[in-house]
């Protein structure tokens, strides 16, 4: 397998003489949240870092960590083999994950992150209540503040980051301030590349953003929005799936410790894991580490790992 070593330049996102100009507007002058707001841009620049892969081999560890989602790998893919062709950064249509809790579709999307090598952003749309959570709120408003968008451009590293907006289908509120609105025009590059958030009010380049959406329902989706997606519908991972995603997990956690733990878990574990919703094997796993722990040994037990913590009762404390 050829070494994936993503490459990076810097992509211009917004400009530093517009946000010049703006500092000498009105509103700013009378506004210290924006006025601050505008001084962090100066000082951060207008660039960020725009990841491009060196190979389409980036995504292959993908078919382990989240063997149901092969056909959106195999969809990436030809994305990476297109940016790899171009010399160019990864470019793809947003994509919608569909299936019932518990798949592991939050997971593939910070899988994807990582193994881009580029950043990610999380946002939990059935919290949002109006679209200006996205894009901003009008400077004039009190307690005003950026969206999520400005704020990922702005404060992050990267100009191309995978940004989440997960339970997409659950979002709420006053039809008046549709969280749903803010999307009609981000998911389209055409006029993404000339974002504006209501609070910063200067030009931003979001086209370069790479969004990743969830839902268990499409229906309560707008047409429209999902004509701007491609949307994959994502099944339960059979027996030996399941297994490999409790492998890749298993190994994600020893990766970021310094626990001296086997690279691998006994088969009698994984079947153990294997049981398991996706989501829910990184908590259990954890816990399972820390028993063993406790227990004085380097190896994880079947009986590490207790299912029962997922039933949803809490324990009482009392005197």
């Amino acid at each position: 397998m050829d070494a994936v070593i993503p490459l990076a330049e810097l992509q211009p996102i917004y400009s530093v003489a517009e946000v010049d100009r703006a500092l000498e507007d009105g509103v700013a002058k009378r506004n210290e949240g924006l006025k601050s707001w505008y001084d962090r841009m100066r000082e951060l620049g207008g660039s960020r870092y725009i990841i491009k892969p060196s190979t389409v081999a980036a995504v292959d560890d993908l078919y382990d960590a989240s063997p149901n989602f092969r056909e959106v790998v195999d969809d990436l893919r030809k994305s990476l083999a297109l940016a790899v062709a171009g010399n160019e950064a990864v470019q793809f249509i947003p994509m919608l994950l569909l299936g019932e809790p518990g798949l592991g579709k939050t997971y593939f999307a910070k899988r994807l992150a990582h193994v881009l090598a580029t950043g990610f952003e999380f946002v939990s749309m059935s919290s949002l209540t109006a679209g200006w959570v996205l894009t901003g709120a009008s400077a004039q408003w009190h307690n005003a503040r950026p969206g999520k968008v400005a704020q990922t451009l702005i404060e992050g590293e990267y100009a191309n980051p995978v940004v989440v907006l997960d339970e997409v289908d659950k979002a709420g509120g006053d039809a008046r301030y549709d969280p749903m609105g803010a999307l009609y025009g981000l998911l389209e590059r055409d006029t993404a590349v000339h974002f504006k958030d209501e609070f910063i009010d200067v030009d931003m380049d979001a086209s370069h953003i790479l969004w990743v959406a969830t839902a268990n329902d499409d229906s309560a989706i707008p047409e429209p929005i999902l004509n701007r997606m491609n949307v994959y519908e994502i099944e339960r991972p059979d027996a030996e799936g399941s297994r490999k995603i409790a492998l890749a997990v298993y190994r994600e956690i020893l990766e970021q410790h310094r626990w001296a733990f086997p690279p691998e878990p006994s088969e009698n574990v994984l079947d153990r894991l294997a049981a398991i919703a996706p989501r829910d094997m990184r908590k259990l796993l954890l816990d399972a580490f820390g028993t063993a722990k406790l227990a004085g040994r380097d190896h994880l037990v079947p009986e590490d790992v207790d299912s029962d913590k997922l039933c949803g009762r809490r324990t009482r404390m009392g005197f």
